[in-house]
């Protein structure tokens, strides 16, 4: 038996959304170290971009540590205002946030990717946009409570909605500026070393990844409010 005094439980009591919600704070805290990693990255400063990496590594270790705590804690015996099977789903897309931003930096450090001038601005303002998506669905996670405790009134699913189409505008623009990038990529690629474009586009792809975590986190909770 779970003793009481788990701190897993015991946000569960407060609310059933608590675990969930620090869960994804912590992610977007990992992956927003990815804006000072990448302008590390651009100047050249490796010192720096380890030791950036490094705390990505260790907030990336703490979100898996949670996101197993709250797998293993999971009410099932008592009444929740969603299904169980649900908020797993949405922990899990979640916890892909803070992954691809370990695995975004790993392989960046390890490679000492250096990005083309070219497309330096254009990847700063990729990132900054795929961290807005990210952030958008901590604020609309972070709503939950309030449907929760307004009995899923219209206001409060009004307000969530709202926040999932922002959430979903965001997710649009990264993928224009994925595009963007990949085109101007593929105008000068034929200037670098091939091993480098590949793994170039590998990251180009992995930011987009994360955005996409964010918005399915955001469908999977606008499922959640029609129910």
């Amino acid at each position: 038996m779970v003793s009481s005094n788990n701190p897993f439980l015991q946000m569960f009591a407060r609310s059933p959304f608590k675990p969930m919600q620090e869960h994804i704070a912590k992610a977007q805290e990992c992956a927003i170290e990815l804006v000072p990693f990448f302008e590390a990255v651009m100047a050249d400063d490796w010192d720096k971009a380890k030791i950036i990496q490094q705390k990505i590594a260790v907030l990336e270790g703490d979100a898996d540590a949670m996101k197993k705590e709250i797998r293993q804690n999971l009410p099932k015996s008592i009444f929740l205002p969603v299904p169980r099977t649900d908020l797993l789903e949405v922990l899990r897309m979640q916890d892909k946030i803070a992954n691809r931003a370990k695995d975004i930096s790993g392989v960046m450090l390890g490679r000492k990717m250096s990005v083309p001038s070219i497309i330096q601005s254009d990847m700063t303002e990729y990132v900054r946009v795929a961290l807005a998506t990210s952030e958008q669905a901590l604020t609309a996670l972070n709503e939950l409570d309030e449907l929760v405790n307004s009995g899923f009134g219209g206001h409060e699913i009004n307000v969530i909605e709202k926040m999932i189409d922002k959430l979903d505008a965001l997710e649009h623009r990264t993928d224009e500026h994925e595009r963007a990038i990949r085109a101007k990529l593929f105008s000068i690629e034929k200037e670098l070393p091939p091993i480098d474009v590949m793994f170039l586009y590998q990251v180009i792809t992995q930011i987009g990844d994360l955005a996409d975590r964010a918005q399915q986190v955001g469908s999977r909770l606008q499922l959640l409010v029609a129910r």
